[in-house]
Formats: structure tokens, C-alpha cells, sequence
């Protein structure tokens, strides 16, 4: 098993609350069960050691641009969104299936332009898609320049208006949201 997933089977064993709504809604402020805090508090933290292990590990010279740097942050920048957004639009329209509420088909631009930073993820698929040297290094570098792609979703968010919205809270949510009293979680 490699090192980075030491910890995954541990995670089902924490005490949790009975629903997740996600890292960044709303109601999460008010869950207070062990998974949830630990995921609050330790977010800020990880991503810096995420930032410093991304670029120890990089190991990419600043001057090694080339074929490979310009195909990643074309596949990057160009790739995912349009890729995004057409698979979206393809599923959410003609096949019927819909998008969540409070989202439009622009929206799924914006996704695609935020899923174009490909960080760590394309850094790591470099490293083992590639033999080391001047091809890896392009490479890296490609998938370096990618969080270029962080302002392309703000520009690109503004000129779309995007906006936070409101979501419609349903009725399981209200009767089945959970609290932690000391090391149980009891449900209301």
C-alpha cells in the first residue's frame, strides 16, 4: 500500500454526523462531530504542506519549457473546461438528467476553468507518464504554470456573473441534521 494511504482506513472509524453537506456549506458550521471539526481545523494547514510538498518534490528547473509544458497547459486550460462543459451540458440537457439546483450550463464553464489547475495531481501524472529528464521536466513545468488557470476562472466568473446562491433546504435535512453532546452524536 503506498504511505499516502495509511490513514484511509482509520477515516470510517471517526464519529461522524449522520449527513455531510460539504466543506463549504453553511450548515456544516453548525455540526460539531469529531470528522467535522478535524476537517475544519486541519484544511488550512494541509494545503500549505500540499503547496510546500508540490514544489519540493517538483524538482523543475524554472527554464525547462517546452513541447510538453505548452501540450499540459493546452490539455490544462483548454481540455478540461470545454471538456467539462460539454460533457455537462450533454447530461444535464439533451439526456435529461438536470444540474443541481441553483446552477446554469455557464456555471459548468467555471467549473472546468477550476478544475484546469492541475497542481498536484497533473505534477505526480507527469512524473510517472514520463521518463525523467527534458520531456518530464517540460511537463512539470506545464502543470506548474497551470494555477494560471485560478485567475482565467475569476475573469471568467465575473464575466459569467456568477454569484453564491442560496440553496433550497428539503426536508430531510431539517428533521435528520445531527449534533455531537461530548463524544456521541445524537440525532434531533
Amino acid at each position: 500500500m503506498h504511505p499516502a494511504l495509511g490513514l484511509l482506513p482509520i477515516i470510517p472509524a471517526i464519529p461522524h454526523a449522520d449527513r455531510d453537506f460539504g466543506i463549504f456549506s453553511e450548515e456544516e458550521a453548525h455540526k460539531h462531530d469529531l470528522l467535522n471539526e478535524m476537517e475544519h481545523r486541519l484544511k488550512v494547514p494541509v494545503e500549505v504542506v500540499l503547496l510546500l510538498f508540490g514544489l519540493a518534490n517538483a524538482r523543475v528547473e524554472f527554464s525547462a519549457i517546452g513541447e510538453a509544458t505548452l501540450l499540459v497547459l493546452l490539455g490544462l486550460l483548454l481540455g478540461k473546461p470545454i471538456g467539462i462543459l460539454l460533457m455537462g451540458w450533454l447530461a444535464a440537457i439533451p439526456l435529461g438528467f438536470g444540474l443541481p439546483a441553483g446552477m446554469r450550463v455557464a456555471d459548468l464553464f467555471i467549473l472546468g476553468c477550476v478544475a484546469a489547475i492541475g497542481f498536484m495531481v497533473s505534477l505526480f501524472v507527469a512524473t510517472v507518464a514520463f521518463e525523467a529528464g527534458a520531456v518530464q521536466n517540460a511537463a512539470k513545468m506545464g502543470a506548474l504554470l497551470s494555477i494560471g488557470a485560478a485567475g482565467i476562472a475569476i475573469l471568467a466568473g465575473r464575466v459569467l456573473k456568477v454569484e453564491k446562491r442560496d440553496q433550497p433546504v428539503d426536508a430531510y435535512s431539517l428533521d435528520n441534521t445531527s449534533e455531537t453532546d461530548g463524544d456521541t452524536v445524537v440525532s434531533r
